[in-house]
């Protein structure tokens, strides 16, 4: 008799996230179990009980999620996880903090997208900027847009030091070229828009980051995605799912295209679900993480 699937979500904060609960049953894990409050000194106990009870056979239908809100930490989780295993006890882990790096993933390859079909561009070929760009979904987005070329700036809505920093400890992390940078004003962010070939936009839900008058400012714009799907959405004239359609605010760049929040949270359901799924389908154990993310996003779309 085949033994049930069983993940064990470990999450650092209070609790653990609903939508990845439910993201995890639907995926078809049989057993979901949420550790809560979990410090990184205990994950590589965890992960040995988790992966020494089960068998040989039980292991194949065995995961570990880690989620969080904390990039850094939830890399460092899994790396304690993939630490200790012993073969042929091992199971999969899929890292996704806040859902950052399948949300990220998924804006990524749909800006991506659009900047080759509208505009026969590759990402090393553009600057782009992030707003929101020190918050987790911001991060993700400016790691994974700058190692596959882009030149891309973190933006902090109020201090250079928060960018500088965020900037500076994930190029060390992850062997990128972030730069950070602030936008405390309209006239500051008009003067980062005026240059940009790509914007992402992962500010706060609810929040208007660029106005039409802003937009106005942009003259080589290609691709803007934003992800807020909370009314004021974060770009105006952005449509929640719109993928590639005319952003009429950014009337100096010609042919520049939006991508809306829900047309980039499509992708990003799907991406964690087939990511979840796979921890269940695979002979050899999967270490999930954004970079997995980015291309099974770009394999999606």
């Amino acid at each position: 008799m085949q033994k049930r699937s069983i993940i064990h979500m470990l999450d650092p904060m209070p609790n653990n996230s609903p939508f990845d609960v439910n993201m995890a049953m639907d995926a078809g894990f049989d057993v979901l179990v949420p550790y809560s409050n979990v410090k990184l000194d205990k994950v590589y106990g965890l992960t040995q009980d988790a992966i020494f009870s089960r068998g040989p056979s039980g292991v194949k239908r065995t995961g570990i999620f880690i989620g969080g809100r904390d990039l850094g930490l939830a890399i460092d989780m899994l790396d304690t996880c993939k630490q200790a295993m012993v073969p042929p006890f091992e199971v999969s882990v899929l890292a996704d903090p806040s859902g950052a790096f399948t949300t990220a993933a998924a804006l990524v390859a749909c800006v991506e997208k659009e900047l080759k079909a509208k505009h026969g561009k590759e990402l090393k070929d553009c600057n782009a900027v992030v707003f929101g760009g020190t918050g987790p979904v911001g991060v993700a987005t400016g790691v994974i847009a700058s190692l596959a070329g882009a030149d891309t700036s973190l933006i902090d809505h109020l201090s250079i030091d928060t960018a500088l920093d965020m900037a500076k400890e994930y190029n060390r992390r992850f062997g990128c070229n972030l730069k950070g940078t602030y936008a405390s004003s309209e006239a500051d962010k008009a003067r980062l828009v005026a240059n940009a070939d790509i914007i992402f936009c992962t500010a706060r839900a609810g929040i208007q980051v660029l106005s039409a008058d802003v937009l106005n400012e942009a003259k080589r714009l290609k691709v803007a995605g934003d992800v807020n799907a909370v009314p004021p959405l974060g770009i105006e004239g952005i449509k929640l799912k719109d993928m590639g359609a005319p952003l009429i605010h950014a009337v100096n760049a010609p042919g520049a295209v939006g991508v809306g929040a829900l047309a980039v949270g499509n992708v990003k359901y799907q991406l964690q679900h087939e990511l979840l799924k796979s921890m269940l389908e695979t002979d050899k154990p999967l270490y999930l993480d954004f970079r997995d993310a980015f291309n099974k996003a770009r394999e999606l779309l």
